[in-house]
Formats: structure tokens, C-alpha cells, sequence
């Protein structure tokens, strides 16, 4: 035998020798895995060392375990804690392959394979070659057996144990911290199962699923169906009546939800060096068959994006911390608008340019009831395609008309843009409009992605014009959350004209546009005071809808009966007469604070407090004990998630069968003819055949489009942590 091997098998027969050989082993078919079987969208330099740190912590840790034990059993321990732990991951390779996840405890609590149709699936995803993860499990034994390595019996020292116990620690301190500072609040906001894995690792992501599991289901246990009758009483007694002005005027008709990323009200008539940020959306504000609301609010909070389509789909808040979302999507029961329009023969859709698993969107929505789901691996991917956190606007709207034009009428189609999203970056060929000058680099970048939103909406309007599908819809659009949060005051009080801003000025700040366009309705500016949480009654008022058997904490804003007083999250309001902010009030129409109050209006501050606490409070409580198991609406079928899948091959197939079914979609009306080439972009990034490009088609609807065109640095990406009113931390991962 070779010096060198017969040293390096000297080692391996030591049990510190035969430790460390596990766990390398260990490291390197983890970190093949994360490599080759997931999608974990690592991104630079440092978070690839940081995916190559990640296994070593816990392997340390928990084979090091055995090491406190004697003789040949701390050999077999090693081999079982290994062979759990390739369990795991072998486990998850299955499971990511079908499903684009990983597997949770609420999965595996639930038995999966009922749950997600994963036994029935499994002969077709498993592959020989995936149980190679067992290869050195296997070769370890057998070298033991064999006595290829020989056994130490030695006892090892505690003192050695625990300082390798300490270095796993420290190594998993080293992980957190770095983890932390390049993806803030990872934890705490849990938006992406990926983020957990690619930052901590897959035994961290087992651990954090476990402790949320069982956190949430001690809530769940605690609950039963008589804590319905305080919530029922609730509604029952702050029900508002449907507007007969406008009750079902848009009964029948196709229905877009276009979510505004960070998109606030002040942008709307906003000018910047004397031009307009986004001319397509002042008209379409100022539209007479639009109706717009100037002082609707979001009503978010650490969830950011998922709390706005919580708030928007089921009228039911999110939670005060963490994103409900991602910490009930999987496991509770929805009554959301995509369910109960699927059960009143509309089709719907979701379309969005990231990946499925953001903010839990893939298993959330198959338990909203979401028919498709269309996310990045639906669009075709290239370097300039993308920016910040998925496709480019114009290119996702162009890309998603292809889909769009496949569904059966009426249709119920939710798109998610992103390009207006933190820290407000847009390369130099796609900015029209200069930055502002207020010298803070992360607000100045807004004015050009506002602007590049507003062109790409403008070319999607136009297609729904040419296609026929603009006079048979109602396109409801609305900002989800801030965009410039409450620590650049010298820069909002720039924006807005004025030497300094209040606490008061920064709640009013909060404003998000909340608009409604369908012909046959009379629009106009309404000044009546919601949030999102009133956006689900008020479009199913123009629909035709009832809304009174579902549980819903929003009321229609068109209604007379409506409460204006807008809850945040944390508890705060804003009315038309008060406003608090902390422990103070002000004058809502002044602004001034409120030292000496009388006792009329203690009181009705007073009122105002009791019905927000006791809104948000039941709410919580609703989503927390998952309380809409013990009840179901007249008429509503609960959702079965199994009969919902988001894998590209059988949403293609379900597309081709539903054209023969069905013949309402705008294929269908072409006699099959793709309407794609009615869809005109100006955007640079696609070659001439790729995007039917004319020059004109952006400035033809939109008065001021790409034509003004002023040269501007990339806005700074520099990552500033901050809170609002009504939320929490902003981050680079306030998506």
C-alpha cells in the first residue's frame, strides 16, 4: 500500500479520523444537490460561499452527536444520524422535481402523497440515479463491515465533543449573520422556502418547519367552530348593503387585477422637471368610465406583496408578523375570490415573472382555487429579460398574452408586475425620464421604473383593445404597498412640496391607487376613505355578487353603509374626521394634532380604536385557527387542492383540451389564429421578429411615452432598512 493512502487510512481508522471523512462526505452530496436538483436562484459571490457553508453546520452538530457515546456505538450512531439525514434530502429531491418545493412538516404531517398526489405520481419522477445520495452511507458501512476502517474504541474525549459541537455553532452564527446581512429578515418574514435553504440549509429549513408547524397547529387545535360566532356577529353587525347604482354592471364581463408593485397615489398626476411620470395611468384615472379612489391605503405589513393579495383575494388581513401566505397557504381554508368566481363559470389565472415559490404563491394558490398559475418557467428567460426580481414589464405582459389569449371567457386574470420594485433600478436603454434630484439615490430611481410601468401598461392596453377584450372586461388596478418608505423624510418632503413632513403627512403617505374601469359604469374621482381589505366586496358589488355569506372584514367602498376608518396593521387608523398615529390624533382634515379633546371626541377616537383592535384581532383569529374550516357559504364548494396542478406540462395539455370544451377564448373567436402579433412593444430588449415592434404603438396610447428620453445613472441598489406607518422593515425583499 502506498505511504500516502496507508497515512490517510491511519487517520480514518481514528473516530475524530472517521468523523470528519462522514461529514466532507456528507457536505459534498449536499452541495451536488443544491447544485443540480434545485432552483435556488444563488446570485454573486457571497451567496455562493455562503450555499457552500451551509451543510457544515448542522452535519457538525448532529453527527457529532455520536461522538458522546462509546465505543462502536458512536460508529452506528454516526451512520443512522447520516442515513436520516440523506433520507431528508433524498426525500426532498423528489419532491422539489414535482412540485418546485420542498417538503414541509405540514406535508409530511398530512401524509404528502393524500395531500399533493405525490404516491400517486412517484414511479414517474424518481430516477435511478437519485440514489446515489446513499452511496456513501453505503460504502461507509461496508467499509466498516469489511473492516476496510477500522473501529476506534477509544473513548473520545468530552472535551473534544463539545468543542465540535461549539464549532458547528459558531459555523451556523457565521451562516445566520451572513445570511441576515445579504437577505434581511429571513426568518421572521419567511417568504420563499427556497431563501431558507439556500441561506441555512436544508437541515435548518427541516428544524424551522417542524417549530412552525407546531407553533401554528397548537393555535389550530385550540380553535373549534363556536369561535365562528364572535366573527359571524362581527360581520353580521358591520355589514354594508350593495350600491343599486352600481350592483352587477359589470356582471358577465372578463375581470384583470394588474398589481402595482410599490406603486403609491402621489405618482398619480405627478410631474417631475415639468413632464408627467406616467401619463397612461393619469388617463386611465381620469377616465370617465373609471372609478378611482384618492384615498385608498394599503393596509401591509412585514408581508408586504402577500399581505396585499391576502387582503385583495379574500379580504382578510395578514398577520401582524411573518406573512400569512407562506405560514397558512399550504394548510388552511380559503374562500377567495378565484375560487368562488371558478364556481360561477369564470376561468381564472394567475401570471407572474418570478419564481412559483415566492411568498408560497404555488401552494397558496391552489388553496385560493387559482385554475392556472403562470410563473417564470411559462416565459422564456435571458439575462436582459429580468431585473430586481423577475421579467422586465413589457416583456412580461407581451410574453403573457400567449396564455392570456388560451383562456376560456369570462375570465378572471390576476398580473403581478415587478420592475417597479426596491431599489429602483432600471438599465439605461429602458429609462425615458431623469431622476429626481432630492439626492437620496434609492427614491430618486423611482420616477423611471413608475414611468417604465406605466409604458408597459400602456402597451397591454392597447392589446386588449385590438384583441376585443377591453370592452368585455373590468380592469381593476391597484398599488400593493409603499415604494418610499418613512425614513427618507428630507426626500418625501421634497417629492411633495414641503420643508418638512409630519408623522401625519407620512400616514397620508400610505396612499395607493385603487382603480376600476369597465364601459357602462359612471366613473369618476371618489374621496371615500378604504384600504385593500374593502377592494374584494366592492368588485364583487359590480359584479352581481353577494358577498354577505362570506366572511370578509371589508365592506364596499361604493356603499352607503361603509366605515371609512382604515385600520393599518399596527393597530394605528386614518379617517375622514381622526387620525392616529402612535398615541397621537390628529385632525384629519388639518393635520393638526389634537392636544386639548373634548370628551365627544375621546369618544369617538375611542370607537374608532375598539372597531379597529376588534377587526384586525378576529381576522388574526380567523387565519390562526383556520376557522373557516368549520364554515362554508351557501352555495361554495370547498377547494380540493389535489385537483390543482402548476407543473408546465399539464397546464399546456388542460389548455389544449379546454379550447375543444370550451369555445370563449379569443384563440377560439380567431379560429385559432394567435392574437400575439396584435401585442406591440418598444422594448429594446427583444430583436425585431421577437416583438413586433413599432415605434409608435407605446405614444399612441399613453400622451407622453418613450419619446423623452433623458440620459441618467442606474439608481443606487444600496439596501436601506426602514419601517412605515403601517409596516415593517423595507428590504431588498419587499416583493
Amino acid at each position: 500500500m502506498p505511504k500516502f493512502l496507508k497515512s490517510t487510512v491511519g487517520k480514518v481508522n481514528t473516530t475524530f479520523g472517521f468523523f470528519t471523512l462522514t461529514v466532507v462526505l456528507f457536505w459534498l452530496k449536499t452541495y451536488i444537490a443544491y447544485k443540480t436538483e434545485f432552483t435556488l436562484g444563488v446570485k454573486g459571490p457571497v451567496q455562493e460561499f455562503i450555499l457552500f457553508l451551509n451543510p457544515f453546520p448542522t452535519a457538525i452538530v448532529l453527527l457529532g452527536i455520536a461522538l458522546y457515546f462509546r465505543g462502536r456505538l458512536k460508529y452506528w450512531l454516526m451512520m443512522i444520524i447520516d442515513f436520516l439525514q440523506t433520507s431528508w434530502l433524498f426525500a426532498n429531491i423528489l419532491y422539489y422535481r414535482e412540485f418546485s418545493d420542498f417538503m414541509s412538516a405540514g406535508v409530511i404531517k398530512s401524509s404528502g402523497a393524500a395531500s399533493n398526489n405525490l404516491g400517486k405520481s412517484l414511479t414517474q419522477i424518481i430516477h435511478g440515479t437519485d440514489f446515489l445520495v446513499y452511496a456513501d452511507v453505503i460504502l461507509l458501512i461496508l467499509l466498516l463491515a469489511f473492516k476496510v476502517i477500522r473501529i476506534d474504541p477509544r473513548p473520545f474525549k468530552l472535551r473534544y465533543a463539545a468543542t465540535l459541537t461549539m464549532i458547528g455553532v459558531a459555523l451556523f452564527a457565521v451562516d445566520l449573520g451572513m445570511s441576515e446581512h445579504d437577505r434581511s429578515d429571513l426568518l421572521t418574514r419567511t417568504f420563499d422556502n427556497n431563501y431558507i435553504v439556500k441561506y441555512l440549509g436544508l437541515n435548518t429549513y427541516a428544524g424551522y418547519s417542524f417549530y412552525q408547524t407546531e407553533k401554528e397547529s397548537a393555535t389550530r387545535a385550540k380553535a373549534s367552530s363556536s369561535d365562528m360566532k364572535s366573527v359571524l356577529a362581527y360581520l353580521k353587525k358591520n355589514q354594508a348593503d350593495e350600491n343599486v347604482q352600481y350592483f352587477g354592471k359589470a356582471k358577465g364581463k372578463n375581470v384583470f387585477i394588474i398589481h402595482l408593485e410599490s406603486f403609491q397615489q402621489f405618482l398619480i398626476d405627478y410631474k417631475s422637471d415639468g413632464k408627467e411620470v406616467t401619463p397612461t395611468l393619469n388617463k386611465f384615472y381620469h377616465d370617465s368610465s373609471t372609478l378611482s379612489f384618492d384615498n385608498f391605503y394599503h393596509q401591509v405589513a412585514q408581508g408586504k406583496t402577500s399581505d396585499a393579495e391576502m387582503m385583495m383575494e379574500n379580504s382578510l388581513f395578514g398577520l401582524p408578523t411573518g406573512s400569512a401566505m407562506t405560514q397558512y397557504g399550504s394548510s388552511n381554508t380559503f374562500q377567495a375570490a378565484p375560487a368562488i368566481l371558478s364556481q360561477k363559470g369564470y376561468t381564472t389565472a394567475a401570471f407572474h415573472g418570478d419564481v412559483a415559490s415566492f411568498w408560497n404563491r404555488d401552494n397558496a394558490y391552489k388553496s385560493w382555487g387559482y385554475n392556472y398559475f403562470f410563473y417564470s418557467s411559462y416565459y422564456k428567460e435571458k439575462s436582459d429579460y429580468s431585473i430586481g426580481y423577475g421579467l422586465k414589464d413589457k416583456i412580461f405582459f407581451k410574453d403573457s398574452v400567449k396564455y392570456l389569449e388560451q383562456l376560456p371567457q369570462p375570465f378572471y386574470a390576476k398580473l403581478i408586475t415587478l420592475t417597479n420594485h426596491y431599489p429602483y433600478t432600471l438599465d439605461k436603454q429602458n429609462q425615458t425620464i431623469a431622476k429626481t434630484k432630492t439626492g437620496d439615490s434609492t427614491v430618486d430611481g423611482y420616477v423611471q421604473t413608475a414611468r417604465y410601468l406605466d409604458q408597459a401598461f400602456a402597451e397591454f392596453i392597447s392589446y386588449l383593445k385590438k384583441a376585443g377584450l377591453y370592452k368585455n372586461s373590468m380592469i381593476v388596478l391597484y398599488g400593493d404597498h409603499y415604494g418610499i418608505s418613512n425614513n427618507h423624510r428630507p426626500a418625501i418632503a421634497e417629492l411633495l412640496g414641503k420643508k418638512t413632513v409630519t408623522n401625519y403627512d407620512l400616514a397620508q403617505f400610505q396612499k395607493v391607487p385603487f382603480m376600476i374601469h369597465a364601459d357602462g359604469i359612471k366613473g369618476g374621482v371618489n374621496h371615500t376613505y378604504g384600504g385593500e381589505i374593502d377592494a374584494l366586496p366592492t368588485i364583487f358589488d359590480l359584479l352581481g355578487i353577494k358577498n354577505k355569506g362570506y366572511i370578509q372584514f371589508g365592506t364596499d367602498l361604493l356603499s352607503k353603509q361603509h366605515n371609512q376608518t382604515v385600520a393599518f396593521r399596527n393597530g394605528d387608523f386614518v379617517s375622514p374626521t381622526y387620525s392616529k398615529i402612535g398615541s397621537t390624533v390628529y385632525d384629519s382634515k388639518t393635520g393638526e394634532k389634537l392636544t386639548d379633546m373634548t370628551a365627544e371626541q375621546k369618544q369617538s377616537v375611542k370607537q374608532m380604536q375598539n372597531h379597529v383592535t376588534t377587526e384586525l384581532s378576529l381576522s388574526d383569529r380567523v387565519i390562526q385557527g383556520d376557522l373557516l374550516r368549520f364554515y362554508t357559504p351557501k352555495g361554495f364548494k370547498k377547494v380540493d387542492v389535489s385537483d390543482y396542478s402548476y407543473k408546465v406540462n399539464k397546464t399546456l395539455q388542460s389548455l389544449k383540451d379546454v379550447q375543444k370544451q370550451k369555445k370563449t377564448s379569443v384563440l377560439s373567436k380567431r379560429d385559432g389564429k394567435s392574437s400575439e402579433s396584435l401585442y406591440k412593444t418598444d422594448a429594446p430588449e427583444l430583436s425585431d421578429s421577437d416583438s413586433n415592434s413599432d415605434s409608435s404603438s407605446s405614444s399612441s396610447d399613453s400622451s407622453d411615452s418613450s419619446s423623452n428620453s433623458d440620459s441618467s445613472s442606474d439608481a443606487s441598489s444600496n439596501s436601506d432598512s426602514s419601517t412605515s406607518s403601517s409596516s415593517s422593515a423595507e428590504s431588498s425583499s419587499s416583493n
